[in-house]
């Protein structure tokens, strides 16, 4: 049997539970939800298939030891006792990411240096030489996490942050990580099989993770780990990556329900097409120009409706007091007969002023802003609350479909 390694994947603030069950699904192992992520076993198979996979995490670490450790020299201490001969090499490039919490030092960049000369003093007394940092591709990325007193120390299997997906090429004010908006569609129960509309998409994050979901695309498809370049199991991670992979582009499918994005600013428009085409989900979405507050009549089939709303006054609408006109109008707008409606909002006057209770609610944060993840049946044709049917709805009355650039297209 293949031996199995603790690891730890870390997430959005919120997401923990919604991670520890995508990690089910992917065949991880004791699983224990922990502040900021999940603690799980896994064969390097099973990890591999998290790095590909997981929607939500954004990183998998494979923990090194925790450690106590008082100034400066308690951090050199710390990180010089761990064995990193038996994870690198001197050909082996690497870098060291550190971050803080209520710590006695404050500036990463100090801890990450105490840790880096650590490990090539260590390695420069066991194997004779050192080897080379690089910051921008290094072979092992190592993490360094001082809480107070402990430092922990991991490996990162994937190396660059699995939200980078690599479609984001024209970014909007303040867009969603690529994982919480992952995260939101499953708190939201979507699984491809519904329309779904974004009536405010921005720079298009909620509809590409929507297609991809709806296209069983694996999220890190098209990107390379950190993992395949470590001196102990690269190799046979490679030769695994190789073949799931190919399975993962075998088994993707022809997206059977349409999505929709609107939004009534041009240049927000213009970045989603750019990052739909970017994501090679063009002929799976539709962007249109449209107005939150008066969206377009939407079939009787029925489908989701998610949506981020404004959390200030961005839209220039006369501060709390305009924020709430604006959200009072979105509940005529948005509760549609036969659709249902999650808002995800970091402004506590949405609920008041929004047409409808709750049926569901999730506290989640969106980087340091609290927000809520507000979740509506859909109503009936009186206005009363129903189960939304799912199906496949036609395009929408009255929209004029702007339609991202093709990848054979010329862009502008």
């Amino acid at each position: 049997m293949a031996e199995r390694i603790a690891l730890f994947a870390t997430a959005a603030r919120g997401t923990e539970d919604l991670l520890a069950d995508e990690l089910k699904e992917l065949g991880a192992r004791r699983i224990r939800q922990d502040r900021g992520g999940v603690r799980f076993m896994a064969t390097l198979d099973e990890a591999l298939m998290v790095c590909l996979w997981s929607r939500i995490a954004m990183r998998v670490l494979y923990p090194l030891g925790a450690f106590e450790a008082h100034g400066a020299e308690g951090l050199y201490e710390a990180a010089a006792s761990v064995p990193w001969e038996e994870h690198l090499t001197p050909a082996t490039t690497f870098a060291v990411d550190a971050t803080l919490k209520d710590s006695e030092h404050s500036h990463s960049g100090f801890v990450a240096l105490k840790v880096k000369d650590a490990i090539v003093d260590r390695m420069r007394e066991v194997v004779g030489t050192r080897p080379d940092v690089n910051t921008k591709n290094p072979d092992v990325s190592v993490v360094a996490h001082l809480s107070r007193d402990t430092l922990s120390l991991s490996l990162d299997l994937c190396g660059e942050p699995l939200h980078r997906r690599g479609y984001r090429v024209r970014p909007t004010a303040a867009p969603l990580k690529e994982t919480l908006a992952a995260a939101i569609l499953r708190a939201a129960h979507y699984t491809g099989e519904e329309a779904l509309v974004d009536p405010m998409c921005g720079s298009g994050t909620l509809l590409i993770e929507g297609g991809m979901i709806a296209r069983r695309r694996a999220p890190g498809l098209n990107r390379d780990f950190s993992v395949e370049r470590w001196p102990e199991m690269g190799a046979r991670a490679k030769e695994l990556l190789v073949d799931m992979r190919a399975d993962a582009r075998r088994n993707e499918r022809k997206v059977q329900v349409p999505l929709w994005g609107f939004d009534k600013d041009a240049e927000a428009l213009e970045a989603a097409s750019r990052n739909v085409r970017a994501a090679k989900l063009t002929e799976e979405i539709t962007l249109a120009e449209g107005d939150a507050t008066k969206l377009p009549p939407l079939p009787g089939t029925g489908g989701l409706i998610l949506t981020n709303p404004p959390y200030g006054d961005r839209l220039g609408t006369g501060g709390q007091k305009g924020m709430k006109s604006f959200y009072y109008k979105l509940g005529e707008s948005l509760r549609v007969p036969g659709w249902r409606t999650w808002v995800f909002i970091g402004n506590p006057a949405f609920e008041s002023a929004f047409h409808a209770r709750p049926s569901a609610r999730r506290d989640l944060w969106n980087g340091p802003i609290a927000c809520t993840l507000l979740g509506y049946r859909a109503p009936d044709a009186r206005g009363g609350d129903s189960e939304a049917p799912l199906g496949a709805p036609r395009q929408p009355d009255d929209v004029t479909p702007v339609r991202p650039q093709h990848e054979d297209e010329e862009q502008g």
